[in-house]
């Protein structure tokens, strides 16, 4: 009986069944499901999807979203084919936003506020890592997520230390009461950090932030005396955070002259950064892709790439204005879609012609949110998630005890007025 052999042996014959073939091979019998859920299991079949010697340069792999659930998508010339489901917890766990840099990933669960999941998928090794405060409220009939995301490193020579930012920058329509905090987390120490920006010039908007260079980027747009600029809808620069620095750089500005009413950004290959951009003063359907030739954390300067028409989609096919995925060398662009009644993924070439079209997953959510869909790249790598020094945390300085009581004071205040249902709030 193939259940009697050695657990090793037996680990090793169902990591070679196909990916796509597992939920098989879990509704078998109780002792297979277990082994198909371990991390050990999981980093098998990385092991054997990212050989290196068997590494197909013209494939290249991004990690999609779609309804909390987590795909490993291959991409090979103007074709992509969906590898697999990917876990990484023991148990199967939604995930509301996901980030991707340097190898690691990191995940906001969907119904877990108290907690955030680094992850390297290749490695299969986690680290949990607890918050602070609560990123969502209660608001009307859904909850509200208040809390913005980047992960990148600090640059120390002999080695990387990564790092995760997290804020919240919101002004209540209403009353003008704005709250912002911002606060690092640092492998090494366990700790996190309130950093000290008290009078930001500029507002995050429109979407999650990208990293290159171990730095992450924002769509951004200047801060008004009030908090609020009133130019809601419009979108001119992007802003740096270096994780080695703990600032902000100088707002930065997006190709072209004129505004634009969206823009998301994208990397490519961890070395670029990629904007979608669309100027309703042109044309409602005309979107355009720029890559950056230059990037640092105070310079940036643009090339087009990609000039994209929504109406040159199939009739059934509906574009998303989310994430992308970008191949500069195979010239392919990838967005998020819906197609009947099925997220996809639409694939373009250079020249914006609809290519082709991946369905992921038969969609079983609610109307309010069917369209939370994303990609981003992947690159596989041997980052190890470092645990603190001397396997605990540090302990925290009063000053950083008296900043973190002033901030959740004001934070429980910010709580109270979201709660209130006829309030407007802009994140």
């Amino acid at each position: 009986m193939i259940t009697n052999l050695p657990m090793d042996l037996m680990e090793d014959i169902l990591s070679r069944v196909p990916i796509k073939s597992m939920t098989a091979v879990r509704l078998t019998c109780t002792k297979w499901n277990t082994i198909s859920k371990s991390q050990i299991f999981t980093k098998m079949h990385f092991d054997k999807a990212f050989d290196p010697a068997k590494e197909d340069e013209s494939e290249s792999r991004m990690i999609t979203m779609t309804e909390g659930n987590l795909y490993l998508v291959s991409v090979n010339n103007f074709s992509a084919e969906k590898k697999g489901k990917l876990t990484c917890l023991e148990e199967q766990v939604k995930m509301s936003r996901v980030y991707h840099y340097d190898g690691l990933l990191l995940c906001i669960p969907e119904e877990d506020d108290t907690q955030v999941v680094v992850w390297n998928p290749y490695l299969g090794k986690t680290r949990r890592i607890e918050l602070r405060s609560s990123h969502v409220v209660p608001w009307g009939r859904r909850c509200l997520d208040v809390s913005c995301y980047g992960i990148g490193y600090e640059d120390k020579g002999s080695g990387r230390n990564h790092k995760i930012l997290r804020f919240i920058d919101a002004f209540l329509l209403q009353d003008g009461y704005e709250f912002f905090w911002y606060e690092i987390y640092d492998f090494e120490t366990g700790l996190w950090t309130t950093l000290d920006v008290t009078d930001p010039h500029w507002r995050t908007t429109y979407g999650d932030g990208v990293s290159i260079k171990g730095n992450t980027y924002w769509c951004a747009r200047e801060r008004g005396a009030d908090g609020w600029n009133g130019e809601r809808d419009f979108i001119k620069y992007i802003i740096c955070f270096d994780y080695t620095r703990k600032i902000f750089g100088p707002l930065l500005a997006l190709p072209c002259q004129y505004t634009y009413a969206h823009v998301t950004l994208s990397c490519v290959r961890e070395e670029k950064l990629a904007a979608l951009c669309n100027s309703h003063k042109n044309d409602w359907y005309l979107f355009e892709i720029w890559i950056s030739t230059r990037i640092e954390a105070g310079k940036v300067s643009w090339s087009k790439f990609f000039t994209f028409n929504e109406d040159s989609l199939p009739y059934d096919i509906c574009f998303l204005l989310g994430s992308f995925f970008i191949d500069q060398v195979k010239k392919v662009v990838m967005f998020c879609g819906r197609r009947l009644n099925y997220h996809t993924v639409c694939i373009n070439n250079e020249e914006g012609e609809y290519q082709g079209v991946l369905d992921l997953q038969e969609c079983t959510c609610t109307k309010d949110t069917w369209w939370r869909s994303s990609v981003c790249s992947y690159v596989p790598s041997l980052v190890q998630i470092k645990d603190a020094k001397g396997g605990q945390r540090e302990k925290q300085s009063d000053l950083e005890n008296s900043r973190y009581d002033e901030m959740m004071s004001r934070h429980t205040l910010f709580m109270g007025k979201l709660k209130t249902p006829d309030f407007s709030c802009s994140v």
